[in-house]
């Protein structure tokens, strides 16, 4: 089946100069694919043409007079830009012309703007940030990454099917683990949100691991990491900056010198395989799910390389039909919740 998306082209720190090379690239490696470019016609046409590529039959450039600022207020996004690219983009996943949506745009709006768009699922009250980390092993999938600062044990739940459903349906593991993120793995240990979280993981049917530690992010303990919003944003940026502190301390001391250049040119080889273990491009593509429709957010400074990762993102969720088994592992859950899992959230009909 061709998988069709929607592509928010004007979104992000660099515009159509990325997002439209991005995508003739994804086309390229995607021939069952196609893109629905959404933005102004002028910039979108001229990068196009730019890019002289055998691939846009099929790329269809879809209008929108309005771009969504970076620090665009969620409300002024949504209330008075209704022709924005990123609004327009969503629509288009409602309209059923997309069965995704990717945006490199403004975080918060393109949440709020998703949201009141596409609606929840049934039995999911929050949807969620889902992003992949590397791991020692791997990867793993964390949420929250920032959509919800304040989370009830119930919303925490409904974030472990969730990603849990999304390792089955884009890796093919029948059984993911999910490790709960704490203070220490002792089931006493932690807030009484965590704590209660903990026990209604225990009783539900997602394969708990039990908690886990922060460390236990980059050592593959898990297939799935959950938290709130607010520990997984810290999380995340703080991971990021380590990351960046490490890159540049090693670029330092390669370059402190004649012998020291001479001893990175000697280990380029082992440099270059370990900056493409850890290069962020090849993880980019944050999933928003528990929505009524595919949305993939990507970062605002990614570039060619990252944000046509957030692209084959979102294809393989679509491809793998994330949604309908999201719908079906909640089903599941409502079904057990009497006996197995009190206090889950019950499902209603669509």
């Amino acid at each position: 089946m061709k998988t069709v998306i929607a592509v928010d082209a004007m979104g992000g720190d660099h515009g159509p100069p990325v997002t439209v090379p991005a995508c003739l690239d994804f086309l390229a490696s995607h021939p069952d694919a196609e893109l629905l470019l959404v933005g102004l016609k002028e910039p979108l046409e001229r990068e196009i043409a730019r890019g002289h590529s055998p691939h846009v039959a099929r790329l269809t450039v879809i209008l929108a007079s309005e771009v969504v600022g970076m620090n665009e207020d969620v409300r002024t996004a949504i209330r008075t830009k209704k022709d924005s690219s990123m609004r327009v983009a969503i629509d288009l996943v409602k309209e059923g012309r997309a069965h995704a949506c990717v945006s490199a745009g403004n975080t918060g709006a393109l949440m709020g703007t998703a949201k009141f768009v596409l609606k929840t699922l049934p039995g999911i009250d929050r949807p969620a940030i889902c992003a992949v980390l590397p791991t020692r092993t791997g990867q793993v999938y964390a949420l929250d990454l920032g959509a919800n600062a304040d989370c009830t044990p119930e919303h925490l739940l409904q974030f472990a099917i969730m990603g849990s459903t999304l390792v089955k349906a884009v890796e093919g593991k029948e059984n993911p683990t999910v490790g709960l993120l704490n203070i220490g793995s002792e089931e006493m240990k932690g807030n009484e949100v965590v704590k209660k979280a903990g026990e209604l993981l225990r009783r539900s049917p997602v394969n708990f691991h039990g908690n886990v530690e922060g460390d236990d992010i980059y050592k593959g303990t898990t297939d799935v990491v959950v938290c709130d919003g607010f520990a997984g944003n810290v999380a995340l940026k703080t991971s990021e900056g380590l990351a960046k502190m490490l890159g540049d301390f090693l670029k330092e001391e390669y370059t402190r010198g004649v012998f020291s250049r001479l001893a990175a040119l000697v280990s380029w080889p082992v440099i270059r395989r370990f900056r493409r273990r850890v290069d962020h491009r090849r993880y980019n593509g944050a999933a928003l799910l528990g929505l009524r429709g595919i949305v993939v957010k990507s970062h605002g400074s990614a570039d060619r390389l990252a944000f046509a990762t957030a692209l084959s993102r979102a294809a393989s969720e679509a491809s793998h039909g994330l949604l309908e088994r999201i719908g079906q592992e909640i089903a599941r859950l409502n079904a057990l919740a009497p006996a197995a899992a009190p206090g889950a959230p019950k499902v209603e009909a669509a």
